[in-house]
Formats: structure tokens, sequence, C-alpha cells
């Protein structure tokens, strides 16, 4: 199991980090698709454990007035789509949106997964609880290995819903301001385990238990933790990454410029 270097708690100051949240078992596992969660064996379904749509809050964090990483869990059916091009604050789920319309948003960014038994790892570090949706994820999961999953991977969620994994996740100010920890930034990255961006590829509703089913995995072992690697602590990864067809086309252009 990965051991992340261990730092005071502090207090949180989010309603989201004070609740209580019950969770899975720490080996969630294989529904004939994933064989493990880095190397751990896996007993029970791989699935939503929820969809989370965001509820506005003030961002003191960045010159912005408004975040949506403050995502909740959601009782019946949420359709999700292709936004289209980012710009506009646009996402996947129906009834969320981003603020930060630079950096986030858009086909490439339709939908942000993060493995519960991740969150378990946080929570144990940070000492505190952590719920679904606390990280700004739209979909929290189980049994998915979601940072050994490969770039232009596809999942069929629930009956109809193909998404394609596009990238990791980079952490921002308003990430780390919405935990209340200084140093998260560093200590985030350190970790590795950012969880996914995912594309739309044929759209659909999906809810809390939709199975999570591997339809495509592509020839090559650029996986999201090495792609989070490569571009913040691991330079010399980078020049690995372009057989990865699927990852944007902006940040191809990014490695292309720094590799």
């Amino acid at each position: 199991m990965l051991r992340l270097r261990s730092l005071r708690p502090t207090t949180p100051t989010n309603p989201s980090l004070r609740a209580e949240c019950g969770r899975p078992a720490r080996t969630v596992a294989r529904s004939g698709n994933r064989l493990s969660v880095r190397g751990r064996s896996i007993v029970g379904p791989v699935q939503l454990l929820s969809v989370n749509i965001s509820r506005p809050r003030p961002n003191p964090w960045k010159g912005l007035t408004e975040t949506g990483i403050d995502k909740r869990p959601v009782d019946g059916p949420v359709q999700v789509t292709a936004p289209g091009p980012k710009g506009t604050g646009a996402v996947g789920l129906a009834g969320d949106r981003v603020y930060d319309v630079k950096h986030h948003g858009g086909s490439d960014q339709a939908v942000y997964a993060y493995a519960r038994e991740d969150l378990d790892i946080w929570e144990a570090e940070l000492s505190r609880p952590l719920t679904n949706g606390v990280f700004g994820e739209n979909l929290t999961t189980a049994g998915v290995d979601v940072n050994g999953a490969l770039i232009g991977e596809r999942w069929l969620i629930g009956a109809d819903l193909l998404v394609e994994v596009s990238c990791p996740r980079i952490p921002c100010g308003t990430f780390q301001g919405w935990l209340a920890r200084d140093g998260w930034i560093k200590q985030f990255t350190q970790a590795a385990i950012p969880g996914a961006y995912l594309r739309v590829i044929e759209p659909g509703a999906i809810r809390a238990t939709d199975p999570v089913r591997i339809q495509h995995r592509p020839d090559h072992d650029v996986t999201v933790a090495r792609t989070f690697r490569a571009l913040t602590t691991e330079p010399d990864l980078l020049p690995d990454l372009l057989v990865a067809e699927a990852l944007p086309d902006e940040l191809k252009a990014l490695i292309r410029r720094r590799a």
C-alpha cells in the first residue's frame, strides 16, 4: 500500500470534511475487469459509490467569485453528455459546472473520477473523514484502479455511458484552500494518486451502484499516474507520453514544448 509522509493534522473548515461518512472495505474489487488496486486483492463489485454534483460557493483562494469544488452525492439518475470545448464552464454532468473556465471543463475534462480506496488512504494520512465528492470528483468509484488506468482506456458505466480516460487532475490553489491545508498541493503531488478526467464518448444516465466495466485498453503503458508524474515531478518521462494518442491536444502540445 502507498505510504505518504506523515504530516500534522489540522482542523477542517468545510462541512464535507467535518461530516462523518460510511465507506466500503479497504480492499474493494474485481467484477471481471480490474484485477487489483495497486496489488491488493479484491472482494466486491466494481461500481460507482456516488455521483456528485457541485454546490456553488465563494472562492477566496483564486481570483474568481465562485467555485464548483464542493460536490455532494445526489440521488437518482444523472444525465452525462459531452459538454463541448473548454471556456464556457460546461462539464459532462447535468446540473454541474466549473467557474475557472480557463483551466477546467470542456470535453477533455467532462467528468472527474476518484477512487474511494484512495480517499481512504488520505483519510488515514490526514486524520479526518473525507466524504464522497470532497476532492471535487463527479464519480467516486469502488474497485476501479483509477490511477492505474491507461490514457485512452474506455469504461462503460451503467447501461449506456461510455467514457474515455483523458488525463490526470493537476492540483490548484482552490483545491488547497478548500481542504484548508498549507502545503496540500505539494503533498498531493508527491503522492501521485491524482484521479482521472474522462471524456464522454457515448452519453447516458448514471447513478450510484452502477457497474463500471472496462470496454477497451490501448496498447501502451501510459497510465494516469505515470502521466501525472511526468507532468509534475519526473519530467524525464515526458517523451514517453506521446504514444498515448488519447491525451488532450493541448497537453500533447505542452509535452512537445517541454520534452
